[in-house]
């Protein structure tokens, strides 16, 4: 049975982070957590676990490490090493103990960037480089939109010697690039002259909405820089179970993997039974449930595209449409469009006040609804 996606699901009470944050009156369109619901198979398989009445402390099951690794195999045609894969309660945990090895240096970012990564030079204790993306224009049928892209040019005037890490998310947050070969080819340059370590975000990797793009990790497109990566993939965005995060770092260094195993001592907390189920079910998916689920959020994109035109950037990834209110000037943009009855994430968030995020992954109705709001927000 195909799944229905336009299916609305009163979230009122349920203690929805995303539907608390704003009142009654108003839509929430913020936060990178879908209105659908997740996949049955996900749900009958912590009900098979759930028969057990005991939810104990647990050991990261083999079986989930097998599947993890036929899943990089099978949507990748990448095949690894056993020992370079570390289980972490998620990606943002992964980011920030990351950051906590070696030496100290500076961390490096493309902005705008996916909010936590502005916290990761400071929970580590180091500096922050910014490094403005640029806005490239491209013709997208009969709309020019803006395509984001690193600036590379800047980003080699702003490394120091101090600078360690490079810190990236690919598919991009909150600006919906796939970085194309071209891109990753001259990043793994930029990385291996630099003597960087890239910390890459690669959890939107399953949700592609141009049919001409792809998502390839770069420790997979140039192994030349394999040593000098830490990859990061969860099932949490694409399955749209952030409630039981279970999250994979891949490694390929072993004094990196054996100083970040050493970070976690006594901060990290162990992943829960249900995380591990739920991580592995998903990984051993092979049905229809991401063909149809990018079926459906291209066609939510279509209508944002249409509504909006060239205020929406060329999005080849992710449910999140990152759009252009820079005419609105220097304005609290969250609390204008509250007053609108829409809950955005504003782009200040992100390094990049002139836009804002729209979360689109919600049934059809939902989206109709938010997108009358956001026009007469505009």
């Amino acid at each position: 049975m195909p799944y229905d996606f336009d299916i609305a699901i009163d979230r009122t009470e349920s203690s929805s982070t995303k539907w608390q944050k704003f009142g009654a009156d108003v839509l929430p369109m913020w936060v990178a957590d879908m209105d659908f619901a997740a996949p049955a198979f996900i749900f009958e398989s912590l009900q098979d676990r759930l028969n057990h009445p005991i939810l104990g402390y647990t050991d990261r099951p083999e079986s989930l490490l097998n599947a993890f690794l036929d899943w990089l195999g099978f949507y990748y045609g990448w095949h690894i090493p056993r020992d370079w894969v570390v289980f972490v309660p998620g990606v943002v945990p992964g980011l920030n103990l990351a950051c906590q090895i070696s030496q100290p240096g500076d961390v490096l970012m493309p902005t705008p960037v996916y909010h936590p990564f502005l916290d990761l030079a400071s929970n580590a204790g180091r500096q922050e480089i910014r490094v403005p993306m640029i806005r490239e224009r491209i013709l997208d049928g009969a709309v020019t939109r803006s395509r984001w892209a690193m600036d590379f040019d800047a980003m080699s005037q702003a490394v120091t010697l101090q600078t360690r890490f490079l810190a990236i998310s690919n598919p991009q947050n909150p600006t919906g690039r796939c970085y194309d070969s071209a891109e990753l080819a001259q990043l793994a340059t930029f990385v291996e002259a630099h003597d960087l370590l890239v910390l890459s975000d690669d959890i939107h990797g399953s949700i592609i909405l141009k049919e001409t793009a792809s998502h390839t990790p770069i420790a997979q497109a140039h192994p030349e820089i394999l040593d000098r990566t830490v990859s990061l993939f969860a099932p949490t965005k694409a399955y749209n179970v952030p409630g039981l995060s279970c999250a994979v770092a891949v490694i390929p260094d072993e004094t990196v993997r054996t100083q970040f195993l050493a970070a976690r001592r006594g901060l990290q907390p162990g992943i829960g039974p249900l995380g591990f189920i739920v991580a592995e079910v998903a990984f051993r998916d092979r049905g229809s449930w991401l063909p149809e689920l990018n079926a459906y959020l291209r066609q939510n994109l279509a209508l944002i595209n249409s509504t909006l035109g060239g205020r929406v950037a060329y999005l080849e990834a992710t449910y999140l449409a990152w759009i252009d209110v820079a005419d609105l000037g220097d304005i609290d943009m969250e609390q204008h469009f509250a007053n609108f009855g829409l809950g955005i994430s504003p782009g200040a968030q992100f390094g990049e006040p002139s836009h804002i995020r729209l979360n689109f992954g919600c049934p059809r109705s939902t989206l109709v609804e938010g997108l009358t709001r956001l026009k007469a927000a505009l």
